[in-house]
């Protein structure tokens, strides 16, 4: 007997409860995540802070965090807890499909997602060519960051550099100060 395995689309998202639970459709398999912990959501917010502060000076593009669908296609559809998307005419848009690609895209890590946040999306965000995917590890307090150009992670553990296309200056962020902040408050 053949066994048929679904193959979902971001339009059969639309379709799911209000549940409270993420859902993400990669390659067409789909990933549910249950609400974020107050601790995922600390760190979320921290970073979104660090990012849009330096985004106000480094007008290259807007920070955001999840809930706020990415569609790269049909098959391809995530939420990820914080990203940047690029500015349109010196604004930040209005919609993803005005841009239709990130700066960066950061995920925290929790129990639950460890396999879809360090290999499907990942490879999702290498096959898209966003320049940078950070993952926050916050059990070890260290940042995993990826790009397209290296398949090796590299692990910050005391500072993390990022200099967006179109940046006079680079982002640093002190690792240890931003883990103390978000844990240790």
């Amino acid at each position: 007997m053949p066994t048929f395995e679904r193959r979902w689309t971001a339009a059969d998202l639309a379709r799911m409860p209000e549940d409270g639970n993420r859902y993400e459709v990669i390659d067409g398999e789909l990933f549910v995540t249950p609400a974020p912990s107050y601790r995922h959501q600390e760190a979320a917010l921290v970073l979104h802070g660090i990012l849009r502060n330096y985004l106000r000076r480094e007008r290259v593009g807007h920070a955001l965090v999840a809930p706020a669908d990415v569609e790269f296609s049909p098959k391809r559809l995530v939420q990820p807890d914080v990203f940047v998307v690029p500015l349109v005419d010196g604004r930040r848009p209005e919609h993803f499909h005005d841009v239709n690609r990130l700066l960066l895209a950061a995920e925290v890590l929790s129990p639950g997602t460890a396999r879809a946040d360090r290999v499907a999306k990942r490879t999702l965000f290498r096959d898209q060519g966003v320049p940078e995917y950070w993952i926050v590890d916050l059990d070890s307090r260290v940042i995993e960051r990826s790009t397209p150009a290296d398949p090796r992670v590299e692990i910050a553990v005391d500072r993390l550099v990022w200099l967006p296309e179109g940046a006079g200056g680079a982002l640093e962020i002190d690792v240890e100060k931003y883990f103390a902040e978000v844990l240790d408050g």
